[in-house]
């Protein structure tokens, strides 16, 4: 099922950018940029966050560094929602998204007993 992440949204003194600050570490003590969705490639959980941010749409950059996610905003675009896609990287299920049964996992076969 996953686990929500708590996400709080934290002033910036600059116009166009919004940060946010998670109760989990998403990047070690790397930096990761993102220009765009083109750059967002790989499997790690910071990768996929920027996938998101940028599929939400009117976000131009993110910078994630540990547990901080700084996006740059693009021109007329507000943060609405961004918190919403950072809280919900870790939850696989959705309400009434039912998880796989054991057949279709394993294929349509079913152990025995």
């Amino acid at each position: 099922m996953g686990q929500p992440i708590t996400v709080t949204e934290k002033p910036t003194a600059m116009p166009g950018v919004v940060r946010f600050e998670t109760n989990r570490n998403l990047t070690g003590m790397g930096h990761e940029r993102y220009r765009g969705a083109e750059d967002a490639v790989g499997g790690r959980p910071v990768d996929e966050l920027a996938r998101q941010l940028f599929g939400h749409g009117g976000v131009d950059g993110v910078h994630v560094y540990s547990n901080v996610i700084t996006v740059d905003l693009a021109k007329g675009a507000t943060g609405a929602g961004l918190a919403d896609v950072i809280h919900e990287l870790f939850i696989h299920y959705r309400p009434g998204v039912l998880p796989p049964t054991d057949e279709e996992l394993l294929g349509g076969a079913v152990p025995s007993a």
